[in-house]
C-alpha cells in the first residue's frame, strides 16, 4: 500500500487498463525503477516509508502546486480561490525581451481601487508596478474573483505570502481558452519531404521543393496546407538513422533539407569548378534514385551538401545579412550554442555523447568550455546552418501563404529524441535516464513497444517553468501555419519502459496535462497557428474531450472510423467529429491502393509480421475493404464500380468531403496510386523505411514536375473543386 501511495503522489501508475473490462498490475520492480528515475528512493521498505512521509508532508504544507493555470475568461483554479484570507500575491511577469521583469502586486482581499486599477492598466500595457511584500497592503477579506487582477498572457512566477509567515512560489501560466482555429475548411497534401524529389533536388526532397509544392498546389488546386514529416536535426553518423521520428534535437531543423542554390552566398563562391562538380555528383545521386532503383541515401546527400556549404560559408556576409545572423544568434541564445557545440563535438568524438571523454559529457564543465573555444569555428558553422535552414523554412511558409493557402505548412513534432543526441546532452536534468518511452501491449501488439526515446521528467519540466517545452514549441511554430503533435496523448501520460526490461513491464507516468496544454495553447496563440494531435490507438478516457475543449484537432483515419459503440459498421460521414484532420491513410499505414488490393497483407506476410496465416489475414482484410466499398457504393460514390481501383481512391476521398472535418488530408503518394508504404512499424532493416521516393502505380519514381502534370492526380483532385471554390 505504501508503494502504491508513493507512486500515486509522483504520477506513476501501479496498474493500467488496456480495455474497459481489464486491469493489469504493474510489477513492483518497475514502479521502484521509475520512481528512482524521478529521484525518489523506494528501494527498500524503509526507503518507501521515508519517501512517503516526506511526500505527504510536502503535500499537506504546500500552499500552491508546482504549476497553476489560468485560462482567460474562465473561473480561477481552486488553488487560488482557496488561499487563506489576507494572503498576498506577487506576480513576476514574463518578459519577452531583455528588459528586467515587470511585476504586479495584488492582495487576496479587497484591493485598494487605485492600486488595482493601476496594476490592471500596467498589466494590459505589458508593464507593471514594482512591488512585492513592500507594496501597499490591502485589507484582508475572503478570497473572491473580484480581487483578482489578471496578468497578461504568458508564463509568470507567482509568489504568495499567507498570514502567519507561510510562503510559496510556483509557475503561473496565463493562456487563452483555445488555440487558433482553421480559418475555413481546407484540404491539402501529406508528404514525407525527403521522398519528393524534383529535377533540382540533390538526391532527396528539400525545402525548395516544399515551397514549390505549396506554391503550385495552393495556386492550382486551391490547397490550404501541406503537412510534412518532422524536419528535426538528425543524429550525425554513418549511417544516419533515417527515421525523422528519432532525431538528435527537436528544437532545431536539419540542414540536410537546405536548397543549396537558394542560399544567397552561393552565387558568390569563387571556386565554381568545385561547386559544379558537387552539383554533377548530386544530379548523379538523384538519377540513381529516380531511374536506377536506388534508395534515398541521406548520408550521401549530406556529404555533398556539407562540402558545398563549407564553400558557401567562405563568402563574407553582407552587412545586412550579418546583422540578421547576429539577431538570430541572440534570439536563440544558449540553446543554439549547445546544439552547435554538440554537433562540433560529435564530429570529433562520435554521435553518442555517452561515449565521449567523461568531462565532455557535462555541457557545463570546464573541459567543455575549453572545447567550445577550441572548436569555435565549427560551432559557428553549425550555428550558420541552423540560421540558413530557418530562413528557408520561413520562405516555404511565405510561398504557401502567397499562394493563397489558408494554413500553409503543417510541421510535425516527434514524440521524443535519440538518447545520444544533442537535446539529451544539453538538457540532461530534464530527461529520465535509464528510461524509454513506448506503448503497452494491446490487441495489435501483444509484446508492447519500446521506441528507444528517453522521456522528459514531469517534475523537472515543472521546476524549470516548462522552459525546454516552451523553447521547443516556439522554434517549431516560428514558421508554421499549423503543428501536428505525434502521439498527442503524451501530453497527458507516457508509457515508460525501464532499461533492460521488456515493454510489457513498463508503466504510465503522468504529466501535468493542464500545464502542458496551457503552454501549448499559449505558444500556438502567439504564433497564430492551428494545432492537431495524432490521437490514434489507445487513448485514455477524457483525453480527446480535453484536447477538443482547447481547440486541438484530432486525427481521424477512414479505415478506423466505425460505430464501435453500436453496429461496428463504417461510421456515417455526418457522425464524424468536426474538430479533426480527416485522412484515408498516414505514413505508418498502407497506401490506399495497397489496402484496396490487399498488397499490404502480402507484404507483411513476406516480412514475417502476421500473427495469423496469410489466408486468414487476406480474408479478414478483404471483408473489411469490401464492407467499406459497399458502403461507399450505397452513398453513390462509386459510379465506376467496386473493382475500379482509381475510382475507389476517389471515392474514399469523396467520402471525407461529406464529413464535417475541418481539414481533409490527401496522402501525396495516393494521388499516383503508389503501393509502397513509407514505413512499416515493427521493422528495421527488413524494409527500407523512410528511404523511398514517391512513385506511381508501377513503382516508378516520380519527380515533383511529373507529379504536377500527372493526369491521375488531377482526376483525383477534381473532387475537391477548383481554386475558385476555395477562396
Amino acid at each position: 500500500m505504501g508503494l502504491s501511495r508513493l507512486a500515486a503522489l509522483h504520477g506513476v501508475a501501479t496498474s493500467y487498463s488496456p480495455s474497459a473490462d481489464v486491469t493489469v498490475s504493474v510489477p513492483d520492480d518497475t514502479v521502484v525503477a521509475v520512481l528512482a528515475a524521478l529521484g525518489v528512493d523506494a528501494g527498500t521498505p524503509e526507503a518507501v516509508r521515508e519517501s512517503l512521509a516526506a511526500a505527504e508532508s510536502s503535500a499537506r504544507s504546500r500552499l500552491l502546486p508546482p504549476t497553476l493555470v489560468v485560462w482567460t475568461g474562465e473561473p480561477l483554479p481552486p488553488a487560488l480561490t482557496a488561499l487563506p484570507p489576507g494572503t498576498t500575491l506577487d506576480i513576476g511577469l514574463e518578459d519577452p525581451g531583455a528588459r528586467p521583469l515587470p511585476r504586479v502586486c495584488v492582495r487576496a482581499g479587497r484591493p485598494d481601487p487605485a492600486v488595482s486599477g493601476r496594476a490592471a492598466a500596467e498589466a494590459a500595457a505589458g508593464t507593471g508596478a514594482v512591488g512585492g511584500s513592500g507594496g501597499d497592503t490591502a485589507t484582508a477579506a475572503p478570497p473572491a474573483p473580484a480581487w483578482w487582477v489578471e496578468p497578461p498572457l504568458g508564463v509568470h512566477r507567482l509568489t504568495v505570502r499567507a498570514p502567519g509567515g507561510r510562503s510559496a512560489s510556483c509557475t503561473l501560466v496565463v493562456a487563452p481558452p483555445h488555440v487558433p482555429r482553421p480559418p475555413a475548411r481546407s484540404h491539402g497534401f501529406l508528404v514525407q519531404l525527403y521522398s519528393l524529389l524534383s529535377t533540382r533536388s540533390w538526391g532527396m526532397g528539400d525545402l525548395g521543393d516544399l515551397a514549390d509544392l505549396a506554391a503550385w498546389s495552393g495556386r492550382t488546386l486551391g490547397a490550404g496546407f501541406v503537412q510534412v514529416n518532422p524536419l528535426h536535426a538528425a543524429v550525425l553518423g554513418d549511417p544516419t538513422d533515417p527515421s525523422p521520428y528519432r532525431p538528435s534535437s527537436r528544437r532545431f531543423p536539419d540542414p540536410v533539407h537546405l536548397r543549396i542554390e537558394s542560399v544567397p552566398e552561393y552565387g558568390h563562391v569563387p571556386d565554381r569548378a568545385t561547386l559544379d562538380d558537387l552539383r554533377q555528383d548530386a544530379a548523379a545521386l538523384s538519377d540513381t534514385v529516380l531511374n536506377k532503383g536506388a534508395l534515398i541515401d541521406r548520408d550521401a546527400v549530406w556529404e555533398l551538401k556539407r562540402q558545398a556549404l563549407e564553400l558557401v560559408r567562405g563568402v563574407p556576409l553582407t552587412p545586412g545579412r550579418r546583422a540578421a545572423y547576429c539577431d538570430f544568434l541572440a534570439e536563440q541564445g544558449q540553446a543554439l550554442e549547445d546544439h552547435a557545440l554538440w554537433c562540433a563535438l560529435a564530429e570529433v568524438h562520435g554521435s553518442d555523447w555517452h561515449s565521449w571523454p567523461a568531462a565532455l559529457r557535462d555541457p557545463r564543465s570546464t573541459e567543455t568550455a575549453r572545447a567550445r573555444r577550441a572548436l569555435l569555428d565549427r560551432v559557428d558553422f553549425h550555428c550558420r546552418l541552423a540560421w540558413l535552414t530557418d530562413n528557408q523554412l520561413a520562405a516555404a511558409q511565405r510561398a504557401a501563404l502567397d499562394a493563397g493557402m489558408a494554413v500553409g505548412i503543417v510541421h510535425d513534432l516527434a514524440v521524443g529524441v535519440h538518447p545520444g543526441g544533442a537535446d539529451t546532452w544539453a538538457q540532461q536534468d530534464a530527461f529520465a535516464h535509464g528510461m524509454s518511452i513506448g506503448a503497452p501491449p494491446d490487441a495489435f501488439n501483444a509484446r508492447g513497444q519500446d521506441w528507444g526515446l528517453p522521456p522528459w521528467r514531469p517534475d523537472a519540466l515543472a521546476a524549470s517553468g516548462y522552459a525546454p517545452y516552451r523553447g521547443l514549441l516556439r522554434g517549431l511554430l516560428a514558421h508554421a501555419g499549423a503543428l501536428r503533435i505525434d502521439h498527442v496523448m503524451g501530453l497527458f501520460r507516457l508509457w515508460w519502459v525501464p532499461e533492460g526490461r521488456p515493454p510489457t513491464e513498463g508503466t504510465y507516468v503522468s504529466h501535468d496535462a493542464e500545464a502542458m496544454l496551457a503552454v501549448l495553447v499559449l505558444e500556438a496563440h502567439r504564433a497564430g497557428a492551428v494545432v492537431m494531435g495524432e490521437d490514434l490507438g489507445t487513448v485514455e478516457p477524457g483525453v480527446r474531450e480535453a484536447l477538443a475543449r482547447r481547440g486541438v484537432l484530432g486525427t481521424s483515419v477512414l479505415w478506423f472510423e466505425r460505430d464501435w459503440a453500436g453496429t461496428g459498421r463504417p461510421l456515417a460521414p455526418e457522425k464524424w467529429r468536426e474538430g479533426c484532420l480527416a485522412t484515408v491513410t498516414t505514413h505508418d499505414l498502407p497506401s490506399t491502393a495497397a489496402r484496396l488490393t490487399g498488397d499490404h497483407v502480402t507484404l507483411r506476410h513476406r516480412l514475417g509480421l502476421l500473427t495469423r496465416s496469410l489466408v486468414e489475414e487476406l480474408t479478414a482484410d478483404a471483408a473489411d475493404t469490401t464492407e467499406w466499398l459497399g458502403y461507399l457504393s450505397g452513398l453513390g460514390l462509386l459510379p465506376e464500380g467496386e473493382d475500379d481501383e482509381e475510382g475507389a481512391v476517389r471515392a474514399v476521398h469523396g467520402f471525407l468531403l461529406r464529413t464535417p472535418a475541418r481539414m481533409v488530408g490527401v496522402w501525396l503518394p495516393d494521388t499516383l496510386g503508389d503501393r509502397r508504404p513509407q514505413n512499416i512499424p515493427g521493422t528495421w532493416d527488413q524494409y527500407p523505411n523512410w528511404r523511398l521516393p514517391v512513385a506511381d502505380a508501377e513503382g516508378r519514381p516520380v519527380t515533383l514536375e511529373e507529379l504536377a502534370a500527372a493526369p491521375r492526380l488531377h482526376r483525383l483532385m477534381e473532387i475537391f473543386g477548383s481554386r475558385e471554390d476555395h477562396p
